[in-house]
């Protein structure tokens, strides 16, 4: 909303997901300064009001985010109407259209030195990916890459599982999130699940050592988004061609080009091959945001960086989507957002999830912060960052 409102120069009339709708308030109250003058307007309604909008002679242009299948319904009509037309290069609607649509988003993990305080850090890592926001993220982890013969593989997954036998179930509160979680079991039944399912919770889950060379299978051409993830380890004899062949199977064999997350010891980096290779990686990977050693999800929140698919998409294959948001920077035609952070920093993140108890206080704190900005909350900030 922002950005189309100040990079992009337009006037917004926003119309949030209905599960989202609670949010308008809050939007109408904080942004009065632009809904007064008539530069923003914020509506409420479902499919049928989405419909209208779009197809409305007034809107000039249309972003989106949600499901590639919701920009084909968009752009080319629901249906079998609609899937013909895609096939007939005939678009029901020729304004343009741009969108955020999702990503099963990998984190490829290097092989290193890895101690078990390690292990311990980067497992609640890349918990927490999945984990926040209960898994209905477009940046959650999708599939865990990693080599079949590092020694830590299996204690890195061991310790995953850990992680998630001690984190409570959420609610799976997005539609069809039930059908979709079935879809994997029922093509995984020997998927690890953490928890009880019940009427409002789903469990965690984990499906460990997907066969890699199975293109097709559902962990690598769907997105959850829900509570779950995969593995997969590929075959390598060097470090290098481990990096390699991550990157290839990255890029050809997983849906999507939103971002990705690298996780690379210190030490691996001082051996000038690995240095080489994850710089090699860092310019192949065909995703619109990478984070190296922290979760890419976090270009989503910075602001600065920019937010989108990697470009190249076209609306008869959408894939991830189309264009960028944030870009406060305002750089014309961005390819990808690279984001750099210590493997293993002295203050764990506020969104781990064993900041649970630290996280109300410290975004309290944050909040407060941001409303009025002054050097004598800082050192409150940091004392209820490393210590509660």
């Amino acid at each position: 909303m922002l950005y189309k409102l100040f990079t992009e120069n337009q006037v917004v009339l926003f119309k949030a997901n209905p599960v989202n709708a609670y949010l308008g308030p809050l939007f109408e109250e904080s942004f009065q300064s632009l809904i007064k003058p008539g530069y923003l307007r914020i509506v409420y309604g479902g499919a049928e009001e989405g419909t209208y909008l779009c197809q409305h002679p007034n809107i000039d242009e249309i972003h989106i985010t949600g499901s590639d299948k919701t920009f084909d319904a968009i752009v080319f009509g629901p249906g079998e109407e609609g899937q013909q037309r895609k096939a007939n290069r005939q678009p029901l609607v020729t304004k343009r259209v741009t969108g955020e649509l999702g990503n099963v988003s990998p984190v490829i993990v290097v092989p290193g030195p890895w101690n078990q305080k390690d292990l311990a850090f980067q497992a609640e890592h890349i918990a927490s990916m999945l984990a926040n926001n209960a898994g209905y993220n477009c940046n959650a982890t999708r599939v865990i890459i990693q080599h079949k013969d590092w020694s830590q593989r299996l204690p890195l997954l061991q310790q995953l599982r850990q992680v998630l036998s001690h984190l409570p179930t959420r609610k799976a509160y997005y539609p069809g999130a039930r059908q979709r979680y079935q879809a994997f079991l029922d093509a995984h039944p020997d998927a690890d699940q953490f928890g009880t399912s019940n009427d409002e919770d789903l469990p965690w889950t984990l499906i460990s050592d997907v066969d890699a060379t199975q293109s097709d299978d559902i962990c690598f051409t769907t997105e959850a988004f829900c509570s779950l993830f995969a593995e997969t380890a590929l075959e390598a004899a060097t470090v290098v061609e481990y990096i390699e062949r991550a990157v290839d199977f990255a890029n050809e064999q997983l849906w999507g080009t939103l971002n990705v997350t690298l996780l690379v010891h210190p030490r691996s980096l001082k051996d000038p091959a690995v240095a080489t290779a994850i710089d090699r990686a860092i310019a192949r990977l065909r995703y619109g945001t990478i984070g190296i050693n922290y979760w890419a999800g976090a270009g989503f929140v910075l602001g600065t960086t920019t937010w989108g698919a990697f470009p190249g998409h076209d609306i008869y294959a959408i894939r991830s989507g189309n264009g960028v948001v944030h870009n406060s920077l305002m750089f014309d035609q961005p390819q990808k957002s690279v984001i750099y952070a210590p493997f293993r920093g002295p203050l764990v993140p506020p969104w781990f999830t064993k900041q649970g108890k630290i996280s109300p206080k410290l975004f309290a704190k944050l909040i407060r912060f941001e409303k009025a900005p002054s050097w004598l909350k800082i050192p409150g900030i940091v004392k209820t960052a490393m210590f509660g």
